[in-house]
């Protein structure tokens, strides 16, 4: 059955592909600059993530500075030490030999902020979820992660940071908080799966052991799902 607003089957797919292809990029980037064309559909795309009680609660810094981003790389150094230190052994050298971030080696980085006060309070559907506006600014940022896919741009978000010190660096006012940094340029390949589970560190977790019942510890009755997903299984190992 084909439901009458799905979209044709050549788009549909392209939306299907962009997701199971993004990746997170660290070490791929080419120095080859993002068009400014380009650079706004990005943004388009992420300003048109839906928000709680619409606040739309982002804004985009797009960082160029090589010297901001030289502060923002120091930052990574010294918190990926302390996050190094948190595994033993074995695990601390694995850990010790990813590469983690392309602040440097990137074109361009960016930062999608998040204004805990946009919209003044109380906002339409935060009053229970405090963190709605956080939630929503995540979308933001999936949305432009998938359409830099489908325009063949990698994105790298670095987690890896104090977040007040990265505020200060980027001077962004109260109340604002920087909630991802993001790498973007060409890439010279995607991977053919996550850098991690390439890497050994871990593997993505079977989808049917995922999906519970109406309880946690229900197994979904929905008539066919079970069989979906085992096709769905055997169609991407």
């Amino acid at each position: 059955m084909t439901a009458a607003h799905a979209f044709p089957d050549a788009q549909r797919e392209g939306v299907y592909r962009a997701i199971h292809e993004r990746r997170d990029v660290r070490a791929q980037f080419l120095p080859d600059p993002i068009p400014p064309e380009v650079l706004a559909r990005l943004l388009e795309a992420a300003h048109h993530a839906p928000s709680v009680g619409f606040m739309q609660p982002w804004d985009f810094l797009v960082i160029d500075s090589l010297e901001v981003r030289r502060q923002v790389r120091d930052i990574f150094l010294r918190e990926n030490e302390k996050g190094a230190r948190q595994f033993s052994d074995e695990r601390q050298q694995h850990y010790r030999s990813l590469k983690l971030e392309g602040i440097l080696e990137s074109p361009l980085n960016l930062c999608i902020s998040c204004d805990r006060n946009r919209g003044g309070g109380p906002v339409l559907g935060r009053t229970s979820i405090v963190d709605m506006d956080l939630f929503s600014t995540c979308l933001a940022v999936q949305n432009l992660w998938l359409a830099a896919r489908a325009e063949g741009i990698g994105v790298g978000w670095v987690s890896i940071l104090d977040q007040n010190e990265l505020a200060e660096v980027l001077g962004l006012p109260d109340g604002v908080y920087p909630l991802a940094y993001l790498c973007l340029g060409y890439v010279n390949e995607f991977l053919d799966q996550p850098e991690l589970a390439r890497a050994g560190w871990r593997q993505r977790l079977p989808l049917s052991e995922l999906v519970h019942g109406s309880h946690w510890e229900e197994t979904t009755t929905l008539e066919g799902l079970a069989e979906a997903l085992g096709d769905l299984k055997k169609r991407t190992l």
